[in-house]
């Protein structure tokens, strides 16, 4: 079987690497653990020339350590549990990517938190487990973290 865990820095994803380990058997079971950074955009004036701003290009490097660190956190505790996992780190449009690195790579499953987002949040930055669930060519388990009484 062949997952992706699509994680970002939160508790919703720790809640989806838990259920993996904790619900789903390490035998024959490879997991790509996969960070995807919404690229940084800029509104610079015409005039200015690439490389104008080298502060830019130490904030882009720093991002990109961040998400190796992230994903290679989760990796380990992964293969701690006996699973064959792998990384990856893309910058684009969340969805899409992982959609995207979903069937490029044929997961069987994406297992993925829900940060539970509604009302104006949910509007404006959308619901990517929604969005996953809707247009995955392969099963998608949501996580959600208990409701807080």
């Amino acid at each position: 079987m062949k997952i992706l865990l699509p994680i970002d820095d939160s508790k919703h994803s720790e809640a989806a690497l838990q259920l993996v380990v904790s619900q789903i058997r390490p035998l024959d079971t490879e997991v790509r653990v996969l960070h995807v950074m919404e690229p940084l955009e800029y509104a610079f004036p015409p005039q200015m020339a690439a490389g104008y701003a080298p502060e830019l290009d130490e904030i882009q490097k720093e991002r990109s350590k961040q998400a190796r660190e992230l994903v290679t956190r989760a990796a380990e505790k992964l293969r701690a549990a006996g699973y064959k996992t792998d990384t990856a780190v893309f910058e684009g449009n969340i969805r899409a990517v992982i959609i995207d690195i979903a069937a490029d790579w044929h997961a069987d499953l994406i297992v993925l938190g829900s940060h539970g987002r509604k009302g104006l949040d949910r509007f404006l930055l959308g619901s990517v487990s929604e969005f996953v669930t809707r247009h995955a060519r392969c099963s998608v388990e949501i996580v959600r973290l208990p409701a807080h009484p």
